[in-house]
């Protein structure tokens, strides 16, 4: 394998597929790993994408087993018998506790064992306001680089959050600066329940993600978009 300076956490949804743009623009496709993980999730079609994506890219592309986590806690993220809810003033029933720290850690893991410094996570504080995920801000990455570092002995490690103090307009944004916007709107998926383009439109994922779609639509009225919010 050719030596990694970075390891994405790629979910093969939007925010993560754009760090892998941005990883790939620093250290070239052949110097990156995008690692998913099967955790139990509702669908697999995400983990499809991703292969697919890192396929287009040239990007090595591993999926990583973690199902422990729907042994260990209940959510409707890892038990689709569970109906998708989102309460006024409460996370929604789809937030799984601490997945994106064990994730990191895991990622860091490997990266360290690769000889890669840094990891990148497609983590966005909107969604920690808006739908109280407390794992997706940067002062929770903050903690975890510290404990990466400490782990490693490696006080350079880094966890790289590119999109993290964005909306999800500057996202698809910064897409278009690396020139994927239309290849990620088309390919990805963010919808909880698999479907593609403008998703379910009711679970917080999709929400946020049209209502994205909807204002780089209207401040770009000339750019054809692949679907419509």
């Amino acid at each position: 394998m050719t030596p990694k300076h970075a390891v994405v956490v790629h979910s093969g949804g939007m925010d993560s597929s754009i760090c892998l743009a941005v990883a790939i623009r620093e250290f070239g496709a052949e110097h990156v790993l995008s690692m998913s993980f099967r955790y139990g999730q509702r669908h697999s079609v995400e983990l499809q994408r991703a292969q697919e994506i890192c396929e287009k890219w040239g990007v090595d592309h591993t999926v990583v087993p973690i199902t422990c986590l729907a042994e260990v806690t209940v959510n409707a993220l890892t038990d689709s018998s569970i109906a998708i809810q989102h309460a006024l003033g409460s996370p929604p029933n789809t937030l799984v506790q601490g997945r994106n720290g064990l994730m990191a850690r895991v990622a860091g893991i490997h990266a360290n064992h690769l000889g890669a410094h840094c990891i990148y996570m497609g983590v966005i504080e909107i969604e920690s306001a808006n739908s109280g995920y407390r794992d997706c801000s940067r002062a929770y990455m903050d903690l975890m680089q510290q404990i990466l570092r400490m782990d490693f002995g490696d006080s350079e490690f880094e966890i790289r959050t590119p999109v993290v103090a964005m909306t999800k307009v500057d996202t698809l944004e910064l897409a278009a600066e690396h020139g994927v916007l239309e290849y990620l709107l088309d390919r990805t998926i963010t919808c909880y329940e698999g479907i593609p383009h403008a998703g379910c439109r009711s679970c917080p994922a999709c929400l946020l993600r049209n209502e994205g779609i909807r204002e780089y639509a209207d401040r770009h009225p000339t750019v054809e978009l692949p679907f419509q919010a």
